[in-house]
């Protein structure tokens, strides 16, 4: 494992792998963590804006383009900029059911399930985790 291919790629690529990786883990933390404490109240808010760093800042990484400039996970990204400020409206309104759903689906299929698709060959970081 060598973060050389992640920290020689351009801008916004090492940003939005960083923000990913911090959201991972603070996501499993969340889900592993007691709910409704200040301190889940916080990591939420930071674990929010990392989504919304990671969903922006893939609008300038184009390196597969299907669509013009874009590829399909870019569809995945505009679900993240809208659900996102949707959960956090839902724990506001203290719809704790609707809450944990999608934050529970942002994380398992915006994070988990694309992260999956960056280790596919020929991608950055599966040069990063196998070399």
């Amino acid at each position: 494992m060598s973060l050389g291919p992640l920290l020689s790629a351009p801008p916004p690529i090492p940003w939005h792998a960083f923000a990913a990786l911090a959201a991972l883990a603070m996501g499993g933390a969340q889900l592993a963590l007691p709910k409704g404490t200040t301190r889940h109240r916080v990591m939420g808010y930071a674990w929010a804006a990392l989504m919304l760093v990671i969903a922006i800042s893939s609008f300038w990484i184009q390196k597969i383009r299907l669509i013009g400039p874009f590829s399909p996970i870019h569809i995945l990204s505009i679900i993240v900029l809208i659900t996102v400020p949707l959960a956090v409206w839902h724990a506001h309104r203290h719809h704790v059911v609707k809450h944990r759903r999608v934050m529970i689906s942002l994380y398992v299929f915006a994070l988990i399930g694309a992260g999956v698709f960056t280790l596919l060959p020929g991608r950055i970081m599966h040069a990063v985790v196998f070399g």
